[in-house]
């Protein structure tokens, strides 16, 4: 996604199976790749997960996108 992934917006390289398709790739972004994933932020479930993960776009937005 050449101009950003706006928060809320699928990722288009995430496929059916809910997994990356570019996953250990040099062309996957920084930002993909340097996340962590932590107990904390996967939470009990996939919602759980999901609203973290949508706070923390929105927290890391562009400020112009805000």
């Amino acid at each position: 996604m050449p101009d950003g992934k706006p928060a809320g917006v699928r990722c288009v390289q995430l496929g059916d199976d809910l997994q990356c398709a570019i996953f250990g790739s040099p062309l996957r972004p920084a930002c993909c790749s340097g996340l962590q994933p932590q107990a904390d932020m996967c939470g009990a479930s996939r919602e759980e997960a999901m609203v973290w993960l949508t706070r923390l776009e929105v927290q890391t937005q562009p400020s112009g996108r805000r």
